[in-house]
């Protein structure tokens, strides 16, 4: 099988590093052209003496989460020509009758690289077919373990999958009064106005009494979403996910924040998924960057809270809460956020962990003021966000993070 080589090293340093930083991106790391200028720049000023510096030095350019490691590890020794670990690369690309449904972390970083090298190669036909046959009686469908499987750590053909499948989900949810009335014939409170306006046909002999019932409406929906760093790969996705309910109600408002904050309300409510996250990408300037979750928050309280918090909004923050600033500021922002809502609800994917401790000053800060806490890391996650919301908010008993909020 031919393996596309980079560049001959010839002092051409800019194509070597271009063409590693497309394998990257079509591994599925967030690789833009911006890292590709610090990259190069970073390596004319570093050198090439010596393999170590030139590891680390694209490692700090293009790696913003302790789990890509993995992935960029890989891709750089396949890359500058090791090749058994090439060797490996391309044989996980085949059909393996015995891969099972955990598949661990590396495992799915060189299937990752896999395809990326198998894109870029022509079709080739097939002179015979063969028929493999496995035992299938103990193992799992392909959309169970889609439902169950880590954002982080799917491929991308499964990561395709499960675009679609955000796209068809639904979110029913539960209507709450509001200050106004509507007649009705079964309601409990009587209508002085409509009962004059009914008694002026009769000449006012008879007052025939009209009842009136409180109207109710879906209460607004308000989302503040990270977009660090930590968070882009499941930002991506619950965006989609986001989509999807924008375009099936009324009065969602959507927000996103790094080191600033800025309004994506317009761009959800286009009907075409890829024009509105296209959009967004042009729009938002600070993807995949810092974090400063108290500023972002202070700036939504300070101008957005009046005009979309009415009426008793259900607010959902989706960040893991590691904030550059420590946390400076996040208090009382956070406290004000809600009290201003009807129920706050805190998705943070680093909830999957059973290990999991507030051990970062920015969730400490979090935690006492939201009404449920929930991970946002796959399918399963969300199918269990919207039927939450489909529910009215309840609390029984102590809560997972009141032990937590103790211990801080």
């Amino acid at each position: 099988m031919a393996v596309p080589q980079p560049p001959d090293d010839d002092g051409r340093i800019a194509q070597n590093v271009m063409h590693f930083a497309r394998l990257l991106r079509a591994a599925g790391l967030r690789v833009g052209t911006g890292h590709t200028l610090d990259a190069i720049a970073a390596l004319e000023t570093v050198g090439l003496a010596r393999r170590d510096d030139v590891y680390w030095t694209l490692h700090a350019i293009f790696i913003s989460r302790h789990e890509q490691t993995v992935l960029f590890d890989q891709a750089f020794h396949m890359f500058w020509r090791n090749l058994d670990l090439l060797r490996r690369m391309m044989n996980m690309a085949l059909p393996d009758e015995q891969a099972g449904p955990g598949m661990e972390r590396q495992e799915t970083a060189m299937r990752r690289l896999a395809e990326a090298l198998m894109r870029q190669q022509p079709p080739r036909e097939l002179e015979t077919r063969q028929e493999l046959e496995s035992d299938q009686r103990f193992t799992f469908s392909a959309d169970e373990i889609l439902q169950t499987k880590d954002f982080e750590q799917m491929s991308q053909a499964e990561l395709a999958l499960a675009r679609a499948a955000l796209s068809r989900m639904r979110m029913d949810a539960t209507e709450v009064p509001t200050r106004r009335y509507r007649v009705s014939s079964s309601g409990q409170r009587s209508d002085a106005r409509a009962s004059m306006r009914a008694s002026l046909k009769a000449g006012g002999a008879v007052i025939a009494l009209r009842h009136k019932i409180r109207r109710t409406r879906l209460p607004a929906l308000v989302v503040l979403c990270d977009i660090s760093g930590s968070m882009s790969q499941y930002s991506r996705l619950f965006l989609q996910f986001l989509h999807a309910v924008t375009n099936d109600r009324d009065r969602v408002y959507s927000f996103v924040f790094g080191t600033r904050l800025t309004n994506i309300t317009r761009h959800l409510r286009d009907k075409d998924v890829d024009r509105a996250l296209s959009r967004i990408g042009a729009d938002v300037a600070d993807w995949a960057g810092g974090t400063r979750i108290g500023a972002c928050l202070g700036d939504f309280n300070r101008n957005w809270s009046r005009r979309v918090l009415g009426q008793g909004a259900t607010v959902i923050l989706v960040t893991d809460g590691l904030d550059r600033a420590a946390g400076e500021g996040l208090a009382p922002e956070i406290e004000r956020l809600h009290k201003s809502c009807r129920r706050l609800i805190w998705l943070n994917p680093l909830l999957r962990y059973d290990g999991f401790e507030p051990k970062s000053l920015g969730i400490r800060a979090i935690l006492p003021h939201v009404d449920e806490f929930r991970p946002v890391h796959n399918l399963n996650s969300l199918t269990d966000l919207a039927d939450a919301l489909g529910k009215p908010a309840t609390r029984t008993g102590p809560t997972p993070w009141q032990k937590w909020e103790s211990a801080a």
